[in-house]
């Protein structure tokens, strides 16, 4: 049976100290459900509606986790949506662990990017494009902040990210680094090679001074309008676009 001490703790991990103390986070709405339960995360509660039920019975006869169906109402009196009507799951926070990238792949590096909004739909951007591995400097906003798994639309259960020191992480990696400028070469006459770092700046101040010497290319995507910039998520698959056609 589902206890009042359990929905109370549920709902206190809509705060980052508690996900944080407890090592859990929740992911709300049938997509992004979906994807966890059939992803590798370890799964320990899942709250589903009736609906919910009928419509992914084997996948829920299948968990370990402990499973409740509840009313709509429950599920929007625990979570951060305001309408719910399908499903609410818990699961264990991976720990955060260095990525190996190798000579002929692609990554996305985030320096102070705290939008949990744009954070989320970088990693679902990341994910349309097939790069899968993402550094993010230690500002950066915190990768299982509910805004950015709903953002990501599942893409999350896909992505690997590293919270690190972006400067001295980037001093033991031999792969180019393409850094996004309002002034620099344009991204439609950059030839990119087969692998490196796409590096986006903070939404106001774009990519901080320390980092500017590390960067082996400094990219701006030309502007033929009056708008003063773009947002960073924006950019960013205006980058992957690009990379991704020359590379065919």
């Amino acid at each position: 049976m589902l206890s009042k001490n359990t929905l109370k703790f549920i709902k206190s991990l809509q705060q980052k100290k508690f996900r944080k103390q407890e090592q859990l986070f929740f992911v709300e709405g049938a997509k992004n459900v979906t994807e966890l339960l059939l992803s590798d995360y370890e799964v320990s509660q899942v709250l589903f509606t009736p609906q919910f039920g009928n419509e992914n019975e084997g996948l829920l006869k299948s968990l370990e986790a402990k499973a409740y169906e509840v009313s709509q109402s429950t599920l929007e009196s625990v979570g951060s949506f305001q309408t719910n009507s399908a499903a609410l799951a818990v699961a264990k926070i991976k720990p955060n662990s260095p990525i190996e990238l190798e000579s002929e792949e692609w990554a996305i590096a985030l320096d102070d990017v705290k939008d949990p909004g744009n954070l989320g739909t970088i990693i679902r951007i990341a994910d349309w494009y097939g790069i899968q591995k993402l550094f993010l400097s230690e500002e950066s906003a915190e990768f299982y902040n509910p805004k950015v798994l709903h953002a990501s639309m599942g893409s999350f259960t896909r992505t690997k990210v590293f919270y690190t020191d972006l400067k001295s992480h980037f001093e033991k990696l031999s792969l180019p680094i393409y850094g996004a400028y309002l002034e620099g070469e344009s991204i439609y006459e950059t030839k990119f090679g087969k692998g490196g770092i796409i590096l986006m700046g903070n939404e106001s101040n774009g990519i901080s001074e320390e980092l500017e010497p590390m960067v082996s290319h400094k990219i701006t995507i030309p502007r033929f309008g009056q708008a003063e910039s773009l947002n960073v998520a924006v950019a960013t698959a205006i980058f992957c676009d690009n990379i991704k056609r020359s590379s065919k």
